[in-house]
């Protein structure tokens, strides 16, 4: 397993369950996550009940009933919506802190017994149908029947096996995301739209909340976060907006807490695996955030991989069956999340992005 984040844990955890080796190698000496929270929808909540890890997740989190849209104006309802419990005993979905969600999923990954091996990378990868050869940045190698690459939105092993020309393409957008304290009675998903894009509440403990939007940026932004700090760059792109959104921007003031990120996507077209080499999570589809779907999805990858990997008789016959029930049900969130984000930047284009929300949910709820 190559990367130690959400979609190389959850296949790690899944393959231990079913009886499988698993050696995992991750970049990150430290391995530790960068980041604010995370929305966890129902298909989500329903994969990780699968792992036994979904009444964790929920403790350690708040529940999101629905969702609300407002304009910037923060007072005229545009839509709403109110999320069905995919799981007994479960929230409809749960918004999380990414830190915490790491350390259930570190957790559980040390107890299954993987070998786990931090600051290491993948140095030399080679082999054919039979098995792969893995040489390892801290000089240690050997022969797998199955190489998972794991490793993210800029995955390394994407690169070497796929082709350097299959990268992730920026969107146009950029994401800013901070923690602040949770709004009273805050127990959905609540977005503002506003002439570039979005901003939004989302709940993630009975104290903790993020805001993050979602807007197409001013040019040199890199440079102006530079130069005025992130923290009143972010107020500034805020003024648009009235009411809460107003109230709780000028709560923004620590630059260090401030994550802003472009936002990129990638598709890799079917199929996922290059004879004993695999893509799951972010290293096959990268998606923009604007569904909440990108986790859900790499965590029903490792259970789907795990899966065919302990039923078929034979690792080729699995990695075809993986790509079969993956592909689509992938690539319909992706262009529904990614249609999202164009409808942001063009109001002129004929998208709904209500409608678009819903189709996105129904593909997500459809069983793995």
């Amino acid at each position: 397993m190559v990367g130690g984040g959400i979609g190389g844990l959850s296949a790690t955890i899944a393959l231990r369950e079913r009886g499988i080796d698993v050696d995992v190698v991750e970049r990150d000496p430290t391995w530790s996550v960068y980041g604010v929270g995370i929305i966890q929808p129902g298909n989500a909540l329903r994969a990780l009940a699968m792992l036994g890890l979904a009444e964790q997740c929920a403790e350690a989190g708040h529940p999101i009933v629905g969702s609300r849209v407002f304009l910037a104006d923060g007072e005229t309802l545009v839509d709403e919506a109110v999320f069905p419990r995919m799981v007994e005993g479960l929230p409809a979905a749960n918004g999380i802190p990414r830190p915490r969600l790491h350390d259930i999923l570190t957790s559980c990954t040390r107890r299954s017994g993987a070998r786990v091996r931090t600051g290491v990378t993948v140095t030399e990868l080679s082999g054919g149908a039979g098995a792969a050869t893995v040489i390892c940045s801290d000089g240690s190698a050997g022969e797998y029947d199955l190489v998972i690459g794991a490793d993210g939105l800029y995955s390394q092993i994407r690169s070497e096996v796929f082709g350097p020309d299959l990268s992730p393409k920026f969107t146009g957008q950029i994401c800013w995301r901070v923690n602040l304290p949770r709004l009273e009675g805050l127990d959905e998903i609540q977005l503002y739209l506003g002439p570039d894009g979005s901003a939004g509440f989302v709940p993630l403990g009975q104290e903790l909340m993020y805001m993050l939007t979602i807007e197409t940026p001013i040019a040199g932004w890199r440079e102006e976060v530079e130069r005025v700090g992130a923290a009143a760059l972010y107020r500034e792109r805020l003024k648009p907006f009235r009411g809460v959104v107003a109230q709780q921007r000028e709560l923004v003031v620590d630059d260090d807490a401030v994550v802003v990120r472009p936002i990129e996507d990638i598709l890799v077209p079917a199929p996922w695996h290059r004879g004993r080499v695999v893509l799951v999570g972010d290293a096959a589809h990268g998606m923009t955030p604007h569904c909440g779907q990108g986790a859900a999805q790499a965590i029903e990858d490792g259970i789907v991989l795990a899966d065919e990997l302990a039923r078929c008789a034979s690792v080729e016959e699995a990695l075809r069956a993986y790509g079969d029930r993956r592909y689509d049900r992938c690539r319909e969130i992706f262009q529904g999340s990614e249609q999202i984000g164009l409808w942001e930047q063009d109001h002129t284009l004929a998208i709904d992005p209500a409608a678009t929300r819903m189709a996105v949910a129904i593909a997500a709820s459809a069983p793995l």
